[in-house]
């Protein structure tokens, strides 16, 4: 079956001020396609995260999307410092995050775990001081 449907956005790191921008876009492209509301949350959620965790770490990203056979792909890619302990930045709550990111109210160390929650299929491939890879699945029927 053909991709029904493609896209993909830049992020800037540290670009605090377009925060969102890009999972509000897929919002709106996703609802005009007529999905079911909570796949579409579930995407957004998983989607801003993966934006924030961008902002926050990363020199720069893209962020991908596609629905191809009853899947919505989402890929998140980054040019960043990587992530050292993988296990570890997946638990609830923990972060490296810097102290005036969490002065902000970001960084609370949800953003890998709440991608995953969001996810029927979550993958993440990192290499320290090149980026890192985070691949959602959400089954969209």
């Amino acid at each position: 079956m053909d991709t029904l449907i493609e896209g993909s956005f830049h992020i800037v790191g540290g670009d605090f001020s377009n925060a969102g921008k890009a999972s509000t876009e897929l919002k709106t492209i996703l609802t005009n396609c007529g999905l079911d509301i909570a796949k579409i949350r579930r995407a957004v959620i998983a989607t801003f995260e993966g934006e924030m965790n961008i902002i926050i770490y990363a020199v720069a990203g893209t962020i991908t999307y596609e629905i191809q056979n009853g899947k919505l792909l989402i890929t998140l890619q980054d040019i960043g410092p990587g992530i050292k302990n993988i296990e570890l930045a997946m638990t609830e709550g923990y972060s490296t995050a810097p102290d005036w990111v969490r002065e902000m109210g970001w960084g609370a160390g949800m953003g890998l775990p709440n991608m995953k929650k969001n996810a029927d299929i979550f993958k993440i491939n990192s290499i320290v001081g090149e980026g890192t890879t985070v691949e959602i699945i959400i089954n969209l029927y």
